[in-house]
């Protein structure tokens, strides 16, 4: 999401204090306070304040209530609610479950699937581990939730399409991980009525074209 001035100066306003508070030295306070006004988005003014105190009270989260790149510090617990391993194998999590605060999916020469399209989200925040070694991870969520991504591929691909829903209120789907020449892949799920409407057009262009070639 890009970041607005009031956000800069939000985090600028921070450094300042730090500074003052003999946190920061003169010389890292310059340069943190460049890297603020270049910044361009909110994830990019994140790092800026990571170590110091004010970044975890709330103080740098916009004040729009955009959806923070991590989960709330203590929030998610360290051991998994659930593993979902694929190995020479498919697994997957999909219909009506109940999602838990950390979800650990492994895929390795296999293929793992995670839908949360009809999950109850019974945690307002979820965390999902993604390791894919020559296999594949596919994570679905709903469009009603806000969708963030950190990870990275080693000769693989690791893609995650941030989502915001609007409502500060809704569920917040964390997927981080890493791809070793496998695939890594997190993304809302297309809505039933847009999908119908979408086969319904795709239907009459394929019945169209076959009425052409007939002729």
């Amino acid at each position: 999401m890009r970041c607005s001035d009031a956000d800069r100066d939000r985090i600028a306003d921070i450094l300042r204090d730090a500074l003052a508070e003999g946190r920061l030295t003169a010389e890292e306070h310059s340069e943190r306070v460049e890297g603020v006004l270049a910044a361009k988005t909110v994830g990019e003014l994140e790092p800026f304040v990571r170590d110091l105190p004010a970044a975890h009270t709330g103080r740098a989260t916009p004040e729009y209530g955009a959806v923070p790149n991590r989960p709330t510090p203590g929030a998610i617990p360290v051991e998994a609610d659930e593993n979902v391993v694929a190995v020479f194998s498919t697994a997957m999590r999909k219909g009506r479950w109940r999602a838990g605060r950390r979800i650990h999916a492994y895929a390795v020469f296999g293929s793992v699937e995670i839908d949360l399209s009809e999950a109850i989200f019974e945690y307002q925040q979820v965390v999902i581990k993604a390791i894919s070694v020559f296999g594949n991870v596919e994570v679905r969520v709903p469009e009603n939730v806000s969708l963030r991504g950190s990870g990275g591929g080693v000769l693989g691909n690791f893609e995650v399409d941030t989502l915001d829903s609007g409502d500060p209120e809704a569920p917040v789907v964390y997927v981080d991980g890493l791809a070793v020449l496998g695939n890594v892949e997190a993304k809302p799920k297309r809505g039933k009525l847009v999908a119908d409407i979408l086969d319904r057009v795709a239907d009459r262009v394929d019945r169209s074209l076959r009425k052409h070639l007939d002729r």
